[in-house]
């Protein structure tokens, strides 16, 4: 049963890493993808909703934050152990949000979602170094 779980985790993620790849050359926005999190998650109308409602709140956090981070720089490079940071504690208050909506399978996959996106969508270090990141074959 335990080896089931995380093939269909793996095969759900290995789906969703081809999907973020994927809308990186859409328009589709943010209903866009979360129409795709309702397939993968299995989302009631209901948690669609109100997942969909924090992840745009999310984006404009996360918005916010890149605009401060540019302005405060002044033409400059941001600092980007402070923005690395910020952008964490944003993905865990997103993180505490999502867990009163989703049960705890549907977390789970977000989850592993989460992280095969960041391991496809930033192949560099801080700063974006190339080749800072590891092979994990």
């Amino acid at each position: 049963m335990k080896a089931l779980m995380k093939a269909s985790v793996v095969a759900v993620a290995a789906l969703w890493a081809g999907l973020a790849l994927a809308q990186t050359a859409s328009t589709g926005g943010a209903s866009s993808h979360v129409d795709k999190l309702a397939v993968l998650l299995d989302l009631t109308a209901t948690q669609k909703g109100q997942v969909q409602t924090i992840l745009e709140a999310e984006h404009a956090q996360m918005k916010a934050l890149f605009e401060q981070a540019k302005a405060a720089a002044g033409g400059g490079k941001p600092d980007f152990q402070a923005v690395h940071a910020a952008h964490q504690q944003i993905a865990q208050d997103t993180l505490t949000k999502l867990s009163t909506v989703l049960n705890a399978t549907q977390l789970t996959k977000y989850q592993t979602l989460q992280q095969m996106h960041r391991g496809f969508g930033h192949r560099g270090g801080p700063g974006g170094a190339p080749g800072a990141s590891s092979s994990q074959n």
